[in-house]
């Protein structure tokens, strides 16, 4: 097992030796996304923990500057097997959110953290942005590159309430390969059934109807860095926050 990227059998056999903070951590994640009476909207997260496929990493202070090191590390050794975790991983981040965070943060303050802490990733990336990913977030085939891999991304917070699906115990982050929607996407029926039924769900668990940036990758007026943090209301920024520095 690579180190600081583990799976769930791992988690679960050592959860007793783990830190307080990350036994809590799991316990609120595997208690929410396999829980059978109120169903997690997003299917393929669901059955990839069920399945053993998503990988899981704890990271400290997500305001620290260690904790972005920490976080590059982690995607570079989840990156080298991921393709042999299962066709739903995902590598599910959690960060150490301490007592202060917890009290004073509100949504807009983990949304400006989460693009802080992209843009220090990005900052400390070796690898050049890959060819075929347009490097301007308004481009609707735009996605966050990291190590010369393509990833979507879904953040969830303490703060959120109305917006249940994007709330949890701590500041988390999935962190899903691109390659994984190869099959879940506009153009198969699979894709469209799926997105139905997420949808059917979000209106369900959620306590207001889907946000209006929630599209298909590559659609037309679809920009995925704003499905990355959605707001806990259907408001959405007026610029992409993330800055990438210019290749030479």
């Amino acid at each position: 097992m690579d180190v600081g990227v583990f799976d769930r059998k791992w988690v679960e056999e050592h959860l007793d030796t783990l830190p307080i903070w990350q036994q809590s951590a799991y316990t609120d994640f595997a208690a929410t996304i396999a829980d059978e009476e109120n169903t997690f909207p997003c299917v393929p997260a669901r059955m990839g923990f069920l399945a053993n496929h998503l990988r899981y990493s704890f990271i400290g202070d997500p305001r620290k500057e260690s904790s972005i090191h920490e976080l590059a590390q982690c995607l570079k050794a989840f990156a080298k097997s991921s393709q042999t975790f299962g066709k739903y991983t995902t590598l599910t981040v959690f960060f150490h959110s301490p007592q202060d965070m917890l009290a004073h943060y509100k949504v807009e303050d983990y949304q400006q953290l989460f693009w802080s802490i992209l843009n220090q990733l990005t900052k400390i990336d070796e690898l050049d942005w890959p060819e075929e990913i347009p490097t301007d977030p308004t481009h609707n085939e735009w996605e966050f590159c990291f190590n010369g891999e393509p990833y979507f991304i879904s953040c969830a917070t303490p703060a959120h309430k109305l917006r249940r699906s994007r709330h949890f115990s701590t500041l988390l982050m999935a962190i899903q390969p691109r390659w994984i929607f190869e099959e879940i996407n506009d153009s198969t029926a699979f894709g469209r059934k799926l997105k139905k039924l997420i949808r059917q769900r979000i209106a369900h668990y959620d306590a207001l109807p889907g946000h209006p940036d929630l599209k298909w990758y590559g659609q037309e007026n679809s920009y995925e860095w704003k499905q990355y943090f959605l707001s806990d209301d259907n408001q959405s920024p007026s610029k992409c926050p993330f800055l990438r520095r210019q290749q030479n």
